[in-house]
């Protein structure tokens, strides 16, 4: 499953977790789901489905029963069949706000957002403080159907920011950028930077896109405009030394990065640059140094193991050299082969 995926299925659930009025059946058809909901909270969703099944054919008009199943199949992950059930339990009773708020984000995400949104809206207008995970889905299917105004508002009550704010902007070509529309995002980071200059990370923003689309020149002048207002900001350095190791200016990049590593010694990015942009200046000690330390907070990094083995080559240390690029082998192969 792509990140993205998993990211929006983990908040899609916290979001299925937020406090809303529930009309559960009471008295004995309420008792009569219980063994269903015991195997729901054991992970057994597949006997529970079985179980309200046998229910409903020995009593097809037990009140709830179509909300149990939708749940069922919701926690499972199979929302075509969950938003089925919960269109059902909303026709045997449209007061179900847990039936409307789990159809939303059974639509959401069986890729329909544009049936998950004016559900989605009702549960905001609910409870419009209630979770932020409200704002982040319904913001998402507004720029999946291209609605961008919505979205930023969207976006902008997750923050506690005003809509028209700098800040809203920013934050909406983060999100716009996450689900791949670029260009929407450039456009809404100048507009970001049209409001306020002087926003922390909206320069890092447009450097990060232009140095992703190989615009070196622009991202340079980016991240410089960035270091100008944030000077303290250590994956800018690393960002502006990622790029001028693209055009070669290895000089530069190592000045850049070991600021980078000054201000922030935890993140493991700028020492494994560090050893590629040593190793192509001819000093393959020091790449050694710096990838060992890399490999020292992150031993499973493919990539490093990979320069490793380079740099050792580069000093005549075969053996060593194809340890590590037998064992940068082994991990990318182990990284292909995770669905």
């Amino acid at each position: 499953m792509p990140l993205i995926a998993l990211l929006l299925l983990v908040s899609a659930t916290a979001f299925s977790q937020a406090p809303a009025p529930r009309a559960r059946p009471t008295g004995p058809s309420n008792s009569s789901f219980s063994e269903a909901r015991r195997l729901m909270d054991q992970g057994k969703y597949d006997d529970a489905i079985f179980q309200l099944q046998e229910l409903s054919s020995k009593n097809r008009g037990l009140k709830g029963l179509a909300h149990e199943l939708g749940t069922a199949y919701y926690k499972k992950g199979d929302y075509v069949k969950a938003i089925d059930s919960f269109k059902k339990a909303l026709e045997e009773n449209p007061q179900d706000n847990e039936a409307v708020q789990l159809l939303g984000l059974s639509y959401y995400l069986s890729g329909r957002p544009a049936e998950a949104t004016p559900l989605l809206e009702k549960v905001q207008a609910w409870y419009p403080r209630a979770n932020v995970d409200a704002s982040y889905i319904l913001g998402l299917c507004y720029v999946q159907t291209k609605s961008y105004p919505q979205a930023r508002h969207a976006f902008a009550r997750m923050f506690d920011v005003t809509p028209d704010s700098a800040a809203a902007y920013l934050f909406t070509a983060r999100m716009l950028l996450r689900q791949e529309f670029d260009t929407v995002a450039e456009e809404y980071a100048q507009k970001a930077i049209a409001l306020d200059p002087r926003l922390p990370l909206a320069h890092y923003f447009l450097g990060e896109l232009h140095l992703f689309k190989s615009k070196i020149p622009d991202a340079i002048s980016d991240f410089q405009q960035e270091l100008a207002i944030n000077p303290g900001h250590a994956a800018t350095y690393y960002k502006l030394a990622d790029a001028y190791s693209r055009i070669q200016k290895f000089d530069d990049a190592e000045r850049l990065l070991q600021r980078s590593i000054w201000l922030d010694a935890t993140s493991t990015g700028p020492y494994i640059l560090m050893g590629k942009v040593l190793q192509k200046k001819g000093e393959a000690e020091l790449a050694v140094r710096s990838l060992q330390h890399a490999l020292s907070m992150d031993p499973n990094n493919s990539v490093t193991h990979h320069l490793l083995g380079q740099a050792y080559r580069d000093m005549g240390k075969t053996e060593d050299a194809e340890r590590e690029l037998k064992a940068a082998q082994q991990l990318q192969s182990g990284q292909d082969a995770k669905p």
